[in-house]
């Protein structure tokens, strides 16, 4: 696998939309289609010009962004600055294409768990055996009130072996939300069987085409995705809007 498709440069490739002319985005085109040529293993989202003559944003599923040159003989990975004024466009554009729509959130498919009046909402991709989530919960989440916390379970097999087992046995329990919390502010195992029908296969490729490949991952009703274990007081502005 070349190295510009690595998950860990994700966050260091963005590049906002500009207007462009007919002529640039036929040459889009063109490029799109000599890059799905040259990577037909990769989905190819878009692709737009930038401020850079001649060279152009590939967004592929996962918001993987590369940037390319008209003939796609090349490959860029990095940070583009405005000089001027001082700003990183790539950041702004991750700021885009992280946003998450939160009406389309299937909340059915995720561990419900109501405190207080239930007013605000946050959702949480977890892993049962993450020690980073159970961090999160008993830190920051178990101190929160007056919300709505709807957790997918997202374990993640290849760190985590037997996080499927454990989330299987969560989804199937009499009280989810208490065998939930059991785990993850008490230390509790789950107990009970596994063999019922679960959406984990469902929240894994949700969580893909989020571009959700740690956890825990936040997202708030704003359509802001937040990664990491992050402390009450920040979770508290994120759910006012600031």
């Amino acid at each position: 696998m070349t190295v510009f498709f690595r998950p860990l440069l994700v966050s260091l490739l963005t590049l906002p939309l500009l207007a462009c002319s007919a002529s640039a985005a036929d040459d889009s085109a063109a490029v799109k289609k000599r890059f799905t040529e040259r990577f037909p293993e990769r989905n190819v989202v878009s692709v737009n010009a930038t401020p850079l003559n001649g060279i152009y944003e590939v967004v592929m599923q996962g918001r993987q962004i590369v940037y390319t040159d008209t003939r796609t003989d090349f490959i860029f990975v990095g940070d583009m600055v405005d000089v001027k004024k001082r700003q990183s466009l790539t950041e702004q554009r991750m700021n885009e294409l992280s946003k998450v729509d939160w009406k389309a959130l299937p909340l059915d498919l995720a561990v419900k768990e109501v405190r207080g009046n239930g007013s605000r909402s946050l959702a949480v991709f977890s892993d049962p055996d993450c020690p980073y989530c159970k961090k999160l919960e008993q830190d920051s989440l178990a101190k929160l009130d007056n919300v709505t916390i709807y957790t997918f379970l997202l374990p993640l097999t290849e760190l985590h072996p037997d996080a499927a087992r454990k989330s299987a046995q969560i989804w199937c329990a009499t009280d989810r939300t208490a065998a939930w919390l059991d785990l993850m502010r008490h230390n509790k195992a789950p107990q009970g069987a596994a063999s019922c029908d679960t959406p984990l296969a469902r929240i894994q490729t949700l969580a893909k085409t989020l571009g959700i490949s740690g956890t825990p991952g936040l997202v708030f009703p704003s359509g802001k995705l937040v990664p990491g274990a992050i402390s009450q007081a920040e979770i508290e502005k994120l759910l006012a809007g600031k």
